[in-house]
């Protein structure tokens, strides 16, 4: 293909669906325990759902389920929802670093 033909053109490529993701905060002085979980999953129907679950780490917390229209929004929030938690000190842990 000609260079000039491939710059011409508007080629948007996808953005990957982002892996699930599980958060912890944890603050013994406060007493604080809390998880927060990121997913997203296709619908039947061509959407795509963000999937949020959060609470106390021990319960199941609750669960709340956004449809978007475009991918690309879902993917957008997801993001922007995960630097938000990050900002308030939220931090994946993996099994080394995990208090019990």
């Amino acid at each position: 293909m000609d260079a000039a033909f491939l710059g011409s053109e508007n080629l948007s490529v996808p953005k990957p669906e982002p892996e699930p993701l599980h958060l912890r905060r944890i603050d013994a002085a406060y007493n604080m325990r809390r998880f927060y979980a990121l997913s997203t999953q296709p619908t039947l129907f061509g959407e795509m759902s963000l999937i949020r679950n959060w609470g106390r780490i021990g319960t199941s917390g609750k669960t709340m389920v956004q449809t978007f229209d475009d991918r690309a929004e879902a993917i957008e929030a997801f993001v922007g929802l995960e630097r938000a938690k990050r900002r308030r000190g939220y931090a994946v842990m993996d099994e080394k670093t995990a208090l019990v």
